[in-house]
């Protein structure tokens, strides 16, 4: 029997890679007509790892390649670069610091903790559909425009072979199925940065995310770009080339997912909270994946903060990242999308026509255009940021967390949240990660707000 272990397969990876090159301008010609002429196949579509393995002599070749490819120059690192000063340096905007402390209260933690597990767990069932999919399910059951869980009940049998839930997660994410929060690792990754704090302290450094890894964290809950690091740091690879090191999805969500305790514990300081996420990003990504996780830390800051609305928080989020680059063009075409168009399926629509040809539905770019989209349009009402943010596709369950952290936040207190919201989830969160076991989110906020308070 063949173990396939996804997303570290050389023969998987370099069909990604050679996307990666389009996407930045590297000149790759050469090498992706040497790989097809080899019988090289492209990326797997949507899964992990393609089937069967690649032969010996193949994969060997894509070793080869993919040393090549991150040797050739890439025209967008001028715009985009990865390093903590020169961001800075390309940001003119970037936040001062508070002049005095900002309070924040336990109580809009825990609004923060059960918005993302919300929104994730909203998401759950179709990660992984294409848009016509999720569209089809839920109108089937009359939940289009999408407004609350999503069931398989009165679903067409054709439908649901047509498009299958997510197999994974429809066994406890399904609204006749949800029994608290089910592991997922848009929660494990907020859990192990309270820990992260807890040992480390505010301070901690990109080798102590490492070491926490190492020590805590199950190899088998982590993806893309998580992954490839993880294998890296096995393979005795340092930080921050654990980050680029045969790793095409250095510009994927990872690093996004990992941000929102570094922003909530530093309410009204969106420009501290996109250092600490900095630190923490530059084990696994570069560049756009980087952005990603500190621009969402500064929009949660600011929200955090309690002093401005969905815009302003957005806003926050885009003087944090280079002006030129890829993902500040995302976040503007996202907002000037939902601003622009009436209907919200045509801002999407928009969105997947300039995305969904190029990218895959992991990426960071999509996902953050989606994700301003959904957040300007919602305009801080919670159950329409979560369901705007899943209603587009892509990482459905990452983008639900996402928006619901930040609109949770802006809602104040754990109760403005709608209790079919917040019911389901049972005060119960189930994880993997070592000394949490199964917690509740009023303990969680508890020990987030102990690193908020932490000097």
């Amino acid at each position: 029997m063949t173990v396939r272990v996804s997303w570290v397969q050389p023969e998987d990876l370099i069909g990604h890679e050679l996307r990666q090159a389009a996407q930045d301008g590297r000149d790759a010609g050469d090498v992706e007509r040497r790989w097809h002429a080899a019988g090289g196949h492209p990326a797997p579509d949507r899964a992990g790892a393609s089937d069967p393995p690649a032969p010996g002599r193949l994969r060997a070749l894509a070793e080869e390649l993919l040393d090549e490819l991150a040797s050739l120059d890439v025209p967008s690192a001028a715009d985009e670069p990865t390093d903590l000063p020169s961001i800075r340096a390309a940001c003119p905007r970037w936040p001062a610091p508070p002049g005095r402390p900002v309070p924040l209260d336990s109580d809009r933690l825990h609004a923060a903790w059960l918005g993302r597990a919300a929104g994730c767990l909203l998401g759950k069932p179709v990660e992984k559909l294409p848009l016509q999919g999720i569209r089809a399910l839920a109108r089937a059951t009359g939940n289009w425009p999408l407004r609350t869980w999503f069931t398989a009940r009165g679903l067409p049998a054709g439908l649901a072979a047509a498009h299958p839930w997510n197999r994974r997660s429809a066994p406890t994410s399904l609204a006749e199925n949800i029994d608290g929060m089910p592991e997922d690792d848009d929660l494990d990754h907020p859990l192990l940065t309270v820990l992260l704090l807890q040992r480390y302290g505010h301070g901690f450094s990109t080798a102590d995310l490492a070491r926490l890894w190492l020590d805590e964290l199950p190899a088998g809950r982590v993806f893309t770009a998580e992954r490839v690091a993880y294998r890296n740091l096995l393979d005795g690879v340092e930080p921050p080339r654990t980050a680029v090191r045969r790793n095409p999805f250095r510009e994927w969500i990872g690093a996004q997912i990992r941000a929102d305790v570094h922003g909530w514990v530093h309410p009204g300081d969106p420009g501290a909270a996109a250092e600490q996420a900095h630190r923490d990003a530059v084990l696994t990504h570069t560049a756009n994946g980087v952005y990603g996780a500190m621009f969402t830390a500064a929009a949660l800051a600011q929200a955090a903060g309690g002093e401005t609305d969905v815009h302003g928080c957005l806003a926050a989020g885009l003087r944090v990242v280079p002006p030129r680059s890829r993902y500040a063009h995302a976040v503007r075409l996202g907002i000037g999308a939902a601003r622009a168009e009436a209907d919200f399926d045509a801002v999407v629509d928009r969105l997947h026509a300039a995305y969904a040809s190029t990218h895959h539905w992991v990426h960071v770019l999509p996902n953050a255009a989606l994700l301003a989209a959904a957040l300007t349009r919602a305009d801080g009402d919670f159950s329409r940021s979560v369901c705007l943010a899943v209603s587009g596709g892509w990482d459905t369950d990452s983008n639900g967390a996402t928006a619901g952290s930040l609109a949770g936040l802006l809602a104040g207190r754990a109760s403005a949240l709608p209790d079919r919201w917040t019911a389901p989830l049972k005060n119960r969160l189930a994880t993997s990660v070592a000394g949490f076991g199964t917690i509740g989110f009023d303990t969680l906020a508890e020990l987030t707000y102990q690193e908020v308070r932490r000097p």
